[in-house]
Parts: structure tokens; sequence; C-alpha cells
């Protein structure tokens, strides 16, 4: 496609800067579909996955996809190592950040030791602290200042690392998924979501629970975004200020997803097949990505590239509001097909799929830590 850009976009003092206007349908504001259960949605993949499974006489090729990541990114991949495959050429793409583990030792003697690392690698507030380990934004939190990154060590549970990144300096976020066969060159996007921070906007007279409440997505996902804010639900914004209700950009928090497949571009895809060829055994995930403005991004510029996540990946489009459930379907089937076809190329290529024992045993490690970590925003 061209990056020949005919859209109104945000305003850069704005939050979503930089992304086309949002539109907010009162009579379809949510999709349908957008919070079903996930077995709905996953039955026809299980049963696909049976049948590929049977075709080429092996159920865990998935797990090799990304030969390079532990089970290729289905379950309990840890986020710093992943991001630690990337070479010279593709670290400067990826927001830096640095990795600890909460210990036993004192929380001061933790923060101090936390501060140390950030300076070191000349990063400073705000910065984001989330799980190496987990999924869908859990336990994912804005960090302003040492106070709220003592809270955020105090809260975290023991034994499990966590990563600091520096806060991006762009306000517009997308879920680019891409894949590459091993035996390609050249891989492709098959998918750009779109993902806008929910906010509200003030009048001078209703409260921020009014305002919430009012809104037409908004007030029918309040029970994600009251208890986030119980210390302002009274506090009046005023007229014309925005307030964003949730920073994580995942729809099960509350964010709102667009499809964004329209902007795919020849120039997005030559750039990430430059860069995740440099990214150690990656052939098939969702690149979490904040860019400058969408003309630029789909020239391949001005972005920063916040997560690589793998095998379970969704393409996260087909949870935009017109989505039709033919299409969510499709794509999810597809997804799979592809992640068979990948993982047989691999094997074919020496590498042993690992063990449904092992796959198991981190589904449980994750999910316990899961449990475990601080409220997201």
């Amino acid at each position: 496609m061209s990056s020949t850009l005919d859209v109104h976009l945000i305003p850069q003092d704005k939050i979503n800067a930089g992304m086309p206007v949002l539109e907010i349908d009162s009579k379809r504001s949510i999709s349908p579909y957008e919070f079903l259960p996930t077995w709905f949605f996953y039955t026809p993949v299980v049963l696909q996955s049976i049948c590929q499974g049977i075709y080429y006489r092996d159920f865990r090729l998935p797990l090799v996809a990304n030969p390079s990541i532990k089970l290729s990114g289905m379950v309990g991949e840890s986020k710093h190592d992943i991001m630690r495959l990337a070479g010279d050429i593709a670290q400067p793409w990826i927001s830096p950040f640095v990795t600890l583990t909460k210990t036993q030792e004192s929380v001061s003697t933790q923060v101090e030791l936390a501060m140390n690392a950030l300076r070191d690698a000349n990063l400073d507030f705000p910065v984001v602290g989330k799980p190496d380990l987990g999924c869908r934004g859990v336990g994912v939190k804005l960090l302003h200042n040492q106070s709220q990154l003592e809270s955020y060590i105090t809260d975290f549970p023991e034994n499990a690392r966590f990563l600091l990144q520096q806060k991006a300096p762009y306000k517009a976020e997308a879920g680019v998924f891409y894949v590459r066969q091993p035996d390609a060159e050249q891989g492709e996007i098959i998918s750009i979501t779109l993902k806008y921070a929910p906010s509200v906007v003030g009048d001078g007279q209703r409260t921020l629970k009014a305002l919430i409440e009012a809104c037409p997505r908004a007030g029918q996902l309040a029970h994600l975004y009251l208890p986030r804010h119980t210390d302002k639900l009274d506090w009046v914004p005023k007229e014309g200020e925005e307030f964003q209700l949730a920073f994580a950009g995942s729809h099960s928090r509350g964010s709102i997803f667009r499809d964004g497949n329209q902007f795919i571009s020849k120039e997005l895809t030559q750039k990430l097949d430059v860069i995740l060829h440099d990214v150690q055994g990656y052939h098939y995930g969702r690149l979490d990505i904040k860019f400058d403005n969408l003309e630029d991004f789909m020239k391949g510029e001005k972005f920063t590239i916040l997560e690589l996540n793998g095998a379970s990946s969704e393409a996260a489009h087909i949870w935009d509001r017109n989505t039709p459930l033919k299409s969510i379907f499709g794509m999810l089937l597809t997804q799979y097909r592809l992640l068979y076809s990948i993982g047989a190329k691999q094997k074919k290529l020496g590498y042993k799929p690992p063990s449904f024992k092992e796959l198991l045993a981190a589904w449980r490690e994750e999910k316990e830590l899961t449990e475990q970590y601080p409220n997201t925003d």
C-alpha cells in the first residue's frame, strides 16, 4: 500500500496525538464480541490445531516458530530475554529499559539499587514498570517519581523480575503483527491495530465520575475505570481538560482498538524487515509500538518498539467495534495456520519442539505470578 495519508490526525498537544481522530458512536461504542469469553473464539482454533497437528504429525510446532524465544512466546516468555535478542541494528529501535528482581532486601535498599540502575542506563522518570513475565497489560504502571517506584517495588512479588522502561516520547500507539517464513528474506505485516487511550473531556461542571458514566463507551466499562481513580471521582475537570482513564494499551484494561490495516505500507514493512532480521530467531508475533504521527510511521520513521510478543499474540484489530464475527474467526484461524507452517519449517531446520510438560509448567508459573502483580494503570 502507498504511504499517502488523507486523514485528520489528533493534534500534538492532545492524548493520542498523531493518530486519526477517534469517532465514538453512541449506538455502537463497544464491539458486541469484545468481552466474550476466550473459549468462544479459540474453540475453532483448537479444532483447526488438532487438524494441523495431525497433518504435520506434530502438535508442538507452534512452540518452535520463534526458536530463540522460550516456548516461542506462547506462554511464560521473558520480555527481557526477547528484547536482548536484538543486535546492534535493532537495539536503537527498542525503548531502553533496565531489569531488576524483587528480593528479600529492604525496600529502601532495592529502591536505591533501582535508582542506580536507571542512572547507569541514562534513564529518568517517568518510566513504565512492567512484569518480566506477564501479558495483557497486567501489572503495568506509569511511575513519575521515586515514591511511586518505591510503592511499585513494595507491591511486587518476591523473586520476580520486572522492567523499568523509559516512557516513550510519543503519544500514538499501534500493535503491528509481523510474520516472516524461515526461508524468506522478506516478511509481511498482516495486521495493524491503532490503540487509543480512553479519556473524558471536562465541562467545568460534572465530576469525573459523572463524565465517565455519561461517556458512550466509558460508561459501559465503568467497572474498569472507576476503581482506578477513586481519589479523583469527585474532582471536576476544567472545561476542555482531557483526563486519561487508562495507560496500559490492552483492550482487556479498557483501551480502544481500531482496525488500522489500511495503513499497512511497503516502507514500514521494509523497515521492520531490517529491524527484525537483527532479532535472533524472531519470525512471528505482534510488536507494541509508540510513534510520533501516522504519516511518518507509514514511512518507517519516528517510532519506538515497547515490546516484542511471540506465538500467543493476537492480530488485535479484530477487536474493532465494526469487525464482524466471521472476520474475527477468519483472522485467528489464519494466524494459527501460519504458526504451524513456520513451526514445521523450523523443525526441518533442526529445531526440536519443547514438550507440553514444559508448556504447562510455564503456564502455571505465569498464572501464579500474575495474581500477585500490582494493579494496572
